[in-house]
């Protein structure tokens, strides 16, 4: 391995039975532009990364696959694992921080196309489109009166984690005449609700109080769990959940039962538990539930921005900008990073960006 041959592996999943990759455009291009830098795939998909899968790489750009400790075993040239997209937990990132492994995630690069998404969901449940759909497909015209809609003038949003995608989210809905909306997050300072106009309340007050409850909170042993029969029973009984953040977040058995004793007026509901579902979820016997195979906001512009985002950080690491989305940033100031850095790139560690560099880029 040369200083000009900067190896970035993709798992295999981008890739269909023929080789093809599966999205019109994944911001590989920047890669194939950019000297020094190899680009390849691992030959098959595994649900956890093996360590012959990543071999000698430098950086693997990861799509489903597990990041577990053992995958990082005998990793002796790995700089960074790089994520496409923005949830981390499918990787283990303290077992990256151990081996002195950055972690990205493109914070950003999804925000618009999730809110979008959201609002479509939004308007499709509140509107009935499903049952509309399929009173014309069973040759039930006359019971058109039975499904009015609702405006989401004047209804109340509650969002559960005020990131990027709840932030973009406020700002998309503004023109729909709603409520000020409410929001639950601990770690966004009251500087930001005041700015974003929206109004800090607890969790519980977020459930008594919201007609659309969208969640966007990342999943973890804080997360896991928090909708569950008790949150449910706090909603309004004409109030709709929206989850397009991650199974586990919400309690699939409680809100299977919510959903079939109508304790709430539906649910749409993008990711699940166990993924992938190899057969139909018992919430599609429900009728006022929209389900999607954790694919609802995927677009053109989803993914080209996700891929411009992801492979722009392995062309900043390579060059020695700090990557965009870094969740461990210490790992730059490590001496064994920075001398595995300088082998990769020939370049003498003293160029390469400290974690409070301020170079991130976004799409």
């Amino acid at each position: 391995m040369t200083a000009d041959t900067f190896s970035v592996r993709l798992t295999a999943d981008f890739f269909d039975t023929h080789g093809r990759l599966k999205f019109h455009d994944a911001g590989l291009d920047l890669l194939r532009e950019c000297g020094g830098i190899r680009l390849s795939a691992f030959e098959e998909h595994r649900p956890v990364i093996q360590p012959h899968q990543i071999g000698d790489a430098h950086a693997v750009i990861v799509l489903t696959p597990q990041v577990t400790q053992a995958s990082l075993d005998g990793c002796e040239n790995l700089l960074m694992i790089g994520r496409f997209g923005v949830g981390f937990d499918s990787v283990d990132v303290d077992a990256c921080t151990e081996r002195d492994v950055l972690v990205t995630i493109t914070s950003g690069a999804v925000d618009r196309s999730m809110a979008e998404a959201t609002i479509g969901w939004m308007i499709a449940l509140s509107h009935h489109m499903l049952s509309k759909d399929r009173l014309v497909r069973t040759g039930r015209w006359d019971r058109r009166t039975e499904f009015p809609g609702k405006e989401l003038r004047d209804r109340t949003l509650g969002i559960i984690g005020l990131g990027g995608i709840g932030r973009e989210l406020v700002a998309m809905l503004r023109p729909f005449g709603m409520n000020r909306p409410l929001a639950c997050d601990p770690f966004v300072p009251d500087s930001v609700f005041h700015e974003l106009g929206v109004t800090a309340v607890s969790l519980p007050e977020l459930l008594r109080s919201a007609d659309f409850v969208s969640i966007h909170c990342p999943l973890n042993e804080s997360t896991r769990g928090l909708i569950g029969r008790r949150e449910l029973d706090m909603m309004k009984p004409d109030a709709w959940l929206l989850n397009t953040a991650r199974g586990g977040i919400v309690d699939e058995d409680a809100l299977f039962d919510a959903l079939k004793e109508k304790r709430i007026a539906g649910a749409a509901i993008d990711c699940f538990e166990n993924e992938p579902l190899q057969e139909p979820h018992r919430l599609s016997s429900l009728d006022n539930v929209i389900l999607a195979p954790h694919s609802v906001a995927w677009t053109d512009e989803f993914f080209r921005d996700i891929g411009r985002t992801v492979c722009g950080g392995v062309i900043d690491l390579y060059q020695g900008r700090r990557p965009h989305g870094v969740l461990n940033p210490g790992v730059l100031q490590r001496p064994g990073f920075r001398t595995r850095w300088a082998r990769a790139t020939g370049r003498n560690p003293d160029e390469l960006a400290g974690p409070d560099s301020s170079t991130e880029r976004h799409p």
